[in-house]
C-alpha cells in the first residue's frame, strides 16, 4: 500500500501525519514517524500522550491497549514499564515485530527533530497542571518547544498551558462548531483543529478574520482534501494523504 497524493500547489496548506503515517504503519509507533519523516510532504507528525499509574508518560491514542495491542490495559491504571514491554500489532492485528512498542515522549521528539518535522502533541485526557509542565519540561530540554504544538480536546489542558507557555502553538480540537468556541481561540491563542465534516468556508473565514489558523482531521481521501482546502483550511491531518 502507498500513500494517496493530494495536490496542494498554489496553496500554502501543510500536511500532518496523524499517529505518524499510519496509514502504512501501526500507528503511534516509532516506524509511523519515521515512515512520515521520511516524506517531504508532512510538515507534521501528530500523536498522543497518556500518563500511566506511575506517572510517567507513553505515546498511544486509546485509553485501553486492546484495540492496538489483542492485550486489554488501561493506561492509566498500569505502570511504564508493564506498558512499555507489551508489544503491538501489527496493522492486520498480528504480533509479528518486535520494534512495535510504546514510545516514548522522548523517542517521539527525537525523531521529529530528525527529520525537521513539527511535533504535534496531543494531550489526551484531563491532565494535571503538575504534568502538563512535566511534558512540556521535556520538550524543552530537549530544545523542541518552538517546533511543537499542543492539541487537545480538553481547554483545562489549554488553558494551564498558556499559565506557563503563553507563546507555544497550540489548537483546540473540536468534533463540532459553535460560534462560542471563537470566544476560547481568542482569549486563550489557539488555533482550531476541527473534524473535517464540520468544516466550511464560513467557519474559515471567522477564524481567520479572529487572527487564528485552522486545522481539521482526519482527511483520507483526495475529495475531502481537495473540499477543505477550497474552505481555507491551514493546515491537513491525514493517515494516508500526502
Amino acid at each position: 500500500m502507498n500513500t494517496i497524493k493530494l495536490d496542494t500547489t498554489g496553496t500554502n496548506v501543510k500536511m500532518i501525519a496523524h499517529r505518524g503515517l499510519s496509514g502504512l504503519e501501526r500507528e503511534n509507533t516509532c516506524a509511523a514517524f519515521v515512515a512520515a519523516g521520511n516524506r517531504e510532504k508532512y510538515f507534521g507528525i501528530e500523536t498522543d500522550i497518556h500518563r500511566t499509574l506511575d506517572g510517567k508518560f507513553v505515546i498511544f491514542h486509546d485509553d485501553n491497549t486492546k484495540r492496538v495491542a489483542v492485550d486489554s490495559m488501561v493506561i492509566e491504571e498500569t505502570t511504564f514499564d508493564t506498558l512499555r514491554s507489551v508489544r503491538l500489532a501489527e496493522r492486520d492485528g498480528v504480533k509479528s515485530r518486535g520494534d512495535l512498542i510504546m514510545p516514548t515522549l522522548e523517542e517521539y521528539i527525537s525523531i521529529c527533530a530528525r527529520y525537521e518535522k513539527a511535533a504535534v502533541l496531543e494531550l489526551k485526557n484531563e491532565f494535571t497542571a503538575s504534568d502538563v509542565y512535566k511534558i512540556m519540561g521535556t520538550i524543552d530540554k530537549m530544545g523542541y518547544l518552538d517546533h511543537t504544538v499542543i492539541i487537545s480536546f480538553c481547554l483545562k489542558n489549554l488553558i494551564r498551558l498558556r499559565k506557563r507557555y503563553p507563546n507555544v502553538n497550540a489548537q483546540f480540537l473540536l468534533s463540532a462548531w459553535d460560534d462560542k468556541h471563537l470566544q476560547s481561540l481568542v482569549k486563550y491563542d489557539l488555533g482550531l483543529d476541527i473534524k473535517h465534516t464540520a468544516v466550511t468556508e464560513e467557519l474559515c473565514r471567522k477564524v481567520h478574520e479572529a487572527g487564528k489558523k485552522v486545522n481539521c482531521w482526519t482527511v483520507d481521501t483526495v475529495e475531502d482534501g481537495r473540499r477543505v482546502i477550497g474552505c481555507g483550511v491551514d493546515f491537513i491531518t491525514s493517515n494516508i494523504l500526502e
